[in-house]
């Protein structure tokens, strides 16, 4: 289906510090994966490609002179812990090509063909410090289009790191200056991760590190990992998203004009329907407890705020908590309601809190969290919870390489929940 032509390494183009680079406790709680996504470029002419892959190395090359932590490797320390060794060890590019058409892709939900667009990365016998931290695999299509497809560390980038530095790498393959720099001294998070006066969140605000919710009759949720998982892309209209958070307000609309308060968000609504749905299809039981965990970037939170563009993960998971029972008995508003008040709880000083509760965690492993069954370690977040994190303002369909704009952007694999809407 997909056949790998050839691999590159890619190395900065010019020397870059070489040393250890700080990570936060913030970078430490991420899983050692990649996360991934595919983007298909359909363009006008054939001849836009002739050199795409030259153009993709080059400008790679010129890219990670300023995002060179993407050029390191991570290597372990004790308790789980890694660190990061800037050494221009490189990013790892691929050619492939494909009998396929981008509309063989049908509603681009992550299917085995979607995965097959996404560079290949054996983590079970490769030693840590070998896996490159950005993987690139460029597919050339039958229909004369080509999709690329990437993969980054989730410890080096978050979702606003990583769609800073795409478009700045797109820009230099189309010729242009590349002049929004990141901010990559990470030991600013030093002055966040000790306690002081105004640290006082109580301790009793970590739910999330706390063991998570079982299924009722079982005392583990080892038996759900093994289960394999299914994937769905569900397209919800503008109008029907609208009908939703209506639905979600209708009720404390009178609360929200008397309190002064704002009306539930859109990621909010959608995320209590989400919520609700799941533990209906789930068929729980009404005295099942669930938790839905919100991503809630914290970098203007802080007092004061990280430096614009911080290059790093600033995403705090915080849970929403109810009984099944009540989620289905009550109206939209009140889990609408369970996750506006989550996300509302990240102020200064529980982000700050938080980040000195993890420091004083010895073996972090536990508390990685993971998205998907089949994950051995780290918080599970499958039945009968759930993750929900946006992708909305990231910017995601600003990658022009020179090809034309993106017809389409989709996460690689099933590992997280997307809620977007057009």
């Amino acid at each position: 289906m997909v056949n790998l032509i050839a691999s590159h390494i890619v190395k900065p183009a010019k020397p870059i510090p070489t040393k250890v680079m700080f990570l936060s406790e913030c970078d430490q709680r991420k899983p050692i994966t990649h996360a991934n996504s595919v983007h298909f470029y359909k363009p006008e002419s054939p001849e836009l490609l002739k050199d795409a892959t030259e153009v993709l190395k080059d400008s790679l090359s010129e890219a990670l002179v300023e995002f060179y932590p993407l050029a390191g490797r991570l290597y372990q320390k004790d308790g789980s812990r890694v660190e990061l060794q800037c050494n221009s060890m490189g990013a790892l590019l691929f050619e492939a090509q494909s009998e396929l058409k981008i509309e063989d892709f049908g509603d681009f939900c992550p299917t085995p063909q979607i995965r097959a667009l996404i560079p290949p990365i054996d983590y079970n016998n490769t030693p840590l410090h070998e896996v490159p931290l950005l993987l690139v695999q460029i597919t050339r299509l039958a229909c004369g289009g080509v999709s690329l497809g990437v993969a980054a560390s989730h410890i080096i980038v978050d979702g606003q790191s990583w769609f800073h530095f795409f478009p700045e790498w797109a820009k230099i393959a189309r010729g242009e200056k590349s002049d929004d720099k990141p901010f990559l001294d990470r030991t600013i998070f030093r002055q966040y991760e000790h306690d002081h006066p105004s640290a006082t969140a109580p301790k009793s605000q970590y739910s999330d590190f706390f063991p998570l919710p079982v299924l009722i009759g079982q005392s583990s949720s080892l038996e759900e990992r093994k289960k394999s998982t299914n994937c769905a892309m569900l397209k919800l209209s503008k109008d029907q998203i609208e009908q939703i958070k209506n639905k979600a307000n209708y009720q404390d609309l009178m609360i929200h004009k008397t309190n002064n308060q704002r009306p539930f968000s859109r990621f909010v609504a959608v995320s209590a329907h989400i919520w609700k749905c799941l533990s209906k299809a789930r068929m729980h039981n009404p005295d099942q407890e669930t938790v839905l965990y919100v991503s809630v970037d914290f970098r203007n939170r802080l007092k004061p705020p990280l430096p614009g563009r911080y290059f790093g993960n600033a995403v705090l998971p915080v849970p929403a908590r109810a009984i099944v029972g009540d989620l289905q008995s009550r109206p939209l508003s009140y889990a609408s309601s369970k996750i506006k008040e989550a996300i509302e709880n990240v102020t200064d000083e529980y982000a700050r809190s938080y980040l000195v509760c993890m420091k004083n965690i010895p073996e972090v492993s536990s508390n990685r969290y993971f998205h998907t069954v089949g994950c051995p370690q780290g918080l599970f977040l499958g039945n009968p919870n759930l993750l929900v994190t946006s992708w909305v303002g990231l910017g995601l369909y600003k990658a022009h390489f020179g090809w034309g704009n993106e017809i389409f952007m989709t996460p690689g694999s099933n590992v997280i929940c997307v809620v977007s809407w057009g």
